[in-house]
């Protein structure tokens, strides 16, 4: 079937994670390069990437530590300088390719707010794991968000930056996947066999549209 939704995880794909995980270290009063290598030494060893936060402070709680920043006056927080710079052109020439959009991925509700503010006259559908109460990658997740979108499972395509949480639990969904190569997990995880599995491995979200193209001309290619 021909993809006619494109929907979006959020981290690595859309927004540059960078600073967040950066103001994580200094929270912890860790220098910031120890904090990204502990980081990517977690998601090569195929732990729970919070599994980094327990090496440096052992009881971390992320949800708690996230309500002491937010009282602290150093909420988690993310804006338009932090989107990766394909993500306006790109979502245009989708939309202008007649493509539903959406976005849904593992997020907050302060960071379902963020979204809003910044592409709630881009996409078509916004939803967070806190929105949802469900979290990738739970079948449940997938099953939410195909009910949320116009079309049939096989005629979405999600794009995600990890084959664990995005690729793997979408096409258990039926769902056809892009798995876009940056960020921690992106890096890390492009050589795992899995990769094969995704309909489209990309490296900017700028060639989707003239993959789709490709796609709807020779579906199942």
């Amino acid at each position: 079937m021909a993809v006619r939704a494109v929907v979006f995880d959020v981290g690595e794909c859309l927004v540059d994670e960078t600073r967040e995980y950066g103001t994580w270290a200094d929270w912890l009063g860790v220098p910031r390069h120890t904090f990204a290598a502990q980081f990517g030494a977690t998601i090569a060893r195929g732990l729970d990437y919070r599994e980094t936060f327990q090496v440096f402070r052992p009881g971390f709680d992320l949800a708690v530590e996230r309500e002491k920043r937010a009282a602290a006056g150093q909420p988690e927080m993310y804006g338009e300088d932090d989107l990766y710079p394909d993500v306006r052109p790109a979502l245009a020439a989708l939309r202008e390719a007649g493509l539903w959009l959406g976005i849904a991925g593992n997020q907050t509700v302060r960071s379902g707010r963020i979204l809003r503010e910044l592409f709630a006259a881009d996409v078509d559908l916004i939803g967070t794991s806190d929105d949802w109460g469900v979290s990738k990658p739970d079948p449940e997740f997938f099953r939410r968000l195909a009910g949320a979108t116009p079309f049939e499972a096989a005629e979405i395509l999600y794009v995600g930056d990890r084959l664990d949480n995005d690729v793997e639990p979408a096409m258990a969904a039926g769902m056809h996947t892009a798995l876009i190569r940056r960020g921690p997990w992106g890096s890390i995880q492009q050589h795992h066999p899995a990769t094969a599995r995704a309909t489209m491995r990309i490296d900017s979200l700028l060639e989707l549209a003239a993959l789709i193209r490709k796609f709807r001309r020779y579906p199942g290619r």
